[in-house]
């Protein structure tokens, strides 16, 4: 029961008795009565004060209550929208930052690709003077597909892919795919840089940024399987002397980039150089089995090889020029132990100069003894020289002509068996992007 309905039925009760006691009737007993009926109606208006006072108070703590509903509920749905928009601002910022994650990426990865081919004519004669080969066409030398990617300042990594013609008993049966390069790089400084992998080696590519000229011919050791431009191990290189002296040691299998493989030794090539004023100058050396030191195979000698460079690549006169010699000697290059030991010699005469903007003509000179003790009178004298438009820095033509003159019926560089002399007339060229 509220308190204004207990109210009302104390106002009726002390109603009902004042009309109860006639007026004629009063007497001391009345009075008396009357005298507490008062106090008892004092009492009751008393209480309604109080019951109004408490109902007062019951109705401001409902309607607090009832606010305080009202504020909760407002509040929740208050979270509900933000926690719905911190929600939808973190997909959008997740969304953002795989874009960015994927732009940064995209920006740290560079694709690149390089192809030498050239239209030829080719004719060979024996030692008889009998014509062996009259023919010519379109040949692709190479094709090199590279993925480089940076992780940061201190890592990166790089796929190679190598397109090159197979060779069966001297006759292209197509075209072989190779991994060249695959390695990973640590750059800790500027005096050292680790690559793990498959990778340049030493000499070779070194020589070939020298003489500039790859994409029409090989460098002397290449051309003439006395070196490889790239084998699996571990590689070590740095800058010296603010850039003067570089370096580069190489620990690897021996046997070249298309056949990786396990062996009992490890083999080594080395190389230092400097560069000051237009001049390089080089030393490098090589000392192993190359690969033929695997379990169960014939043994064969240690080889060794020493090489040689030197150089001048810069302007005269405004014209950019490149004159330059490499020496290589080499011992027990693939000799079996149970032959007897031999010796390898040879030396490449180059020079290049660019008269007028986009022209540049060029020239070669290789002398080469392979056998100097099993078969001395074997050896070939290489020539190449031509001349080259580049209408633009990723694209090279060259009208070329090769010679080859050898002696004693020598299988080696371009001559096939039984070729003594070799004339070929060509269009060269190289595209790279």
């Amino acid at each position: 029961m509220t308190a204004r309905k207990m109210q009302t039925s104390v106002l009726a009760l002390a109603a009902a008795c004042a009309w109860a006691v006639p007026a004629q009737a009063e007497d001391a007993d009345t009075a008396a009565l009357r005298q507490q009926l008062s106090e008892m109606r004092a009492q009751m208006a008393a209480m309604a004060e109080q019951m109004n006072a408490m109902q007062s108070r019951l109705d401001s703590a409902q309607a607090k209550a009832e606010a305080a509903e009202d504020a909760a509920n407002d509040a929740a749905q208050t979270a509900q929208v933000a926690a719905a928009t911190a929600a939808d601002a973190k997909a959008e910022s997740d969304t953002t930052g795989a874009f960015a994650k994927a732009a940064k990426w995209a920006a740290d990865t560079k694709i690149s690709g390089r192809m030498y081919y050239n239209v030829s004519s080719v004719n060979a004669k024996d030692a008889a003077g009998n014509k062996v080969e009259s023919d010519g066409g379109f040949e692709l030398k190479r094709f090199y597909l590279g993925v480089d990617h940076k992780f940061d300042d201190t890592f990166a990594g790089n796929v190679t892919m190598d397109v090159s013609p197979v060779d069966n008993g001297g006759k292209a049966v197509g075209y072989g795919f190779y991994i060249k390069k695959a390695y990973l790089e640590a750059k800790l400084a500027k005096e050292l840089k680790l690559r793990l992998g498959s990778a340049d080696m030493p000499w070779i590519p070194y020589v070939e940024g020298v003489y500039g000229y790859r994409h029409i011919e090989k460098t002397l050791t290449d051309l003439d399987s006395f070196g490889t431009s790239a084998d699996w191990g571990v590689h070590a290189s740095g800058d010296l002397a603010d850039g003067v002296v570089s370096y580069q040691v190489s620990a690897v299998d021996g046997a070249g980039y298309r056949e990786p493989k396990f062996t009992e030794t490890i083999d080594f090539e080395g190389r230092i150089s400097a560069k000051f004023g237009g001049f390089n100058v080089a030393v490098g050396g090589y000392t192993g089995e190359l690969g033929k030191d695997v379990t169960g195979a014939a043994p064969y000698r240690t080889a060794t090889r020493f090489n040689a460079m030197l150089a001048y690549k810069d302007e005269i006169a405004g014209m950019p020029v490149t004159i330059g010699g490499e020496y290589f000697t080499a011992k027990n290059w693939k000799v079996l132990q149970a032959a007897p030991k031999d010796k390898a010699e040879g030396y490449s005469l180059f020079a290049s100069i660019a008269p007028v903007e986009q022209w540049s003509v060029f020239g070669r000179l290789d002398h080469i003894e392979p056998f100097k003790n099993s078969a001395p009178l074997m050896q070939d004298d290489f020539m190449m020289f031509g001349v080259q438009f580049s209408p633009a820095t990723i694209v090279d033509f060259a009208l070329v002509y090769k010679r080859d003159n050898a002696d004693g019926g020598l299988k080696i560089g371009n001559l096939g068996s039984g070729q003594e002399k070799r004339d070929e007339v060509g269009l060269y060229g190289q595209f790279r992007f």
